[in-house]
């Protein structure tokens, strides 16, 4: 049985939650991994430009100042989104990133884009699993020797909920990962979008990809492998993905993508269970938290980790004036919350198979700090 730390948002004698933080992060025993001298990826989701639901700047300068007081070559890190946007590549991805306050100002470290600049460096590990046989891991966070994980728990629209496993095997994956990850099918291309640039015509390794007599990309289906790489360049929304993987398939996939991260490696966890929105931090807003703030948890095992935070946001009361209050649940304290939101997910079914595969336990002991 793993063991899961937490501790509520309470303060008393001038105490800080940034000071409640570490103590956290120490009794949960994360000064058991030798950091000295070692590349260390705080892995963690910068917030759509528009979304207030991500963790503040403050919390991550308090852990990468603790992790440089063990000497440890630390950097937050995340890789570029699938769908264009702010952070589809990385020279807009470090301005939202900037913009939201993980600046050298707030937090005293380096921001490393994992994935690169176009979202197609990337390492492929060899995982061997039932429905991926490798994983494409954004190359900054498969070459550091230590993972940490800073996580805001919330609702997602695919998974259910988005917690250390969404954010380690999902985030951490290329853009050719998360077409992997969401998609069973080949990318194709809306010709109205299309600006003639020929960029995935470059960047098609497998020579799929071309122009056609209206100077517009056309996907060669019999070349197609699915690497994802037109989606990756195109700055246009031209290439997309089909968004056809269930959401059992896409939990996991998530899983195994969440193996490969922390194959091999120290690891350790930490989830902010505060701001509980609906909705991934990938959207450019935030609708209101569905339950009061809980507090944060810490864990090696980041399967149990997402069980307890789970747990934690069921036995809960749900706020009101938040989507929840179309259901005629009462306060709804002790039902599942986001299967609520989500009726066709299931998130028990990813946390099952990532147990399955050996990345953590479901069964876990809460510690109260």
């Amino acid at each position: 049985m793993s063991k899961v730390y937490f501790t509520n948002l309470r303060i008393k004698n001038g105490r800080s939650l940034l000071d409640k933080l570490e103590t956290l992060i120490r009794k949960a025993g994360i000064e058991q991994i030798d950091f000295a001298g070692k590349f260390t990826a705080v892995k963690i989701h910068f917030g759509e430009p528009g979304n207030l639901a991500y963790i503040r700047p403050n919390y991550a300068a308090r852990v990468v100042q603790f992790l440089q007081k063990k000497d440890a070559k630390v950097f937050l890190t995340d890789s570029n989104t699938l769908y264009s946007g702010r952070r589809s590549n990385a020279v807009d991805h470090l301005q939202a990133a900037m913009e939201n306050g993980f600046n050298p100002i707030a937090v005293p470290c380096p921001v490393i884009i994992a994935d690169g600049l176009k979202a197609i460096d990337y390492r492929e590990v060899v995982i061997d699993c039932e429905y991926c046989s490798t994983a494409k891991i954004g190359a900054a966070i498969a070459d550091a020797d230590i993972i940490i994980s800073m996580t805001h728990f919330k609702g997602h629209e695919q998974t259910g909920f988005g917690g250390a496993l969404k954010n380690l095997g999902m985030g951490s994956a290329s853009a050719a990962g998360k077409l992997e990850l969401h998609s069973s099918s080949q990318p194709v291309i809306n010709e109205e979008k299309c600006t003639s640039c020929g960029q995935c015509v470059k960047y098609c390794a497998s020579d799929a990809v071309r122009l056609n007599e209206k100077k517009k990309a056309e996907i060669d289906c019999a070349n197609c492998v699915g690497c994802g790489q037109c989606v990756a360049v195109c700055q246009y929304d031209a290439a997309q993905v089909v968004w056809n993987n269930s959401s059992d398939i896409t939990n996991y996939k998530v899983a195994e993508y969440s193996l490969a991260v922390v194959k091999d490696k120290p690891n350790f966890h930490i989830s902010f269970i505060m701001d509980v929105s609906p909705l991934c931090d990938c959207w450019g807003c935030n609708d209101a938290a569905i339950v009061p703030n809980i507090g944060i948890a810490a864990s090696f095992d980041p399967v149990a980790l997402d069980k307890a935070c789970a747990d934690m946001v069921t036995a809960a009361a749900a706020n009101t004036g938040t989507c929840l209050d179309v259901h005629e649940y009462g306060k709804l304290q002790g039902e599942d919350k986001f299967h609520l939101l989500y009726p066709k997910t299931d998130w028990k079914v990813g946390l099952a198979h990532a147990e399955k595969i050996g990345l953590g336990s479901i069964e876990y002991e809460l510690v109260t700090v």
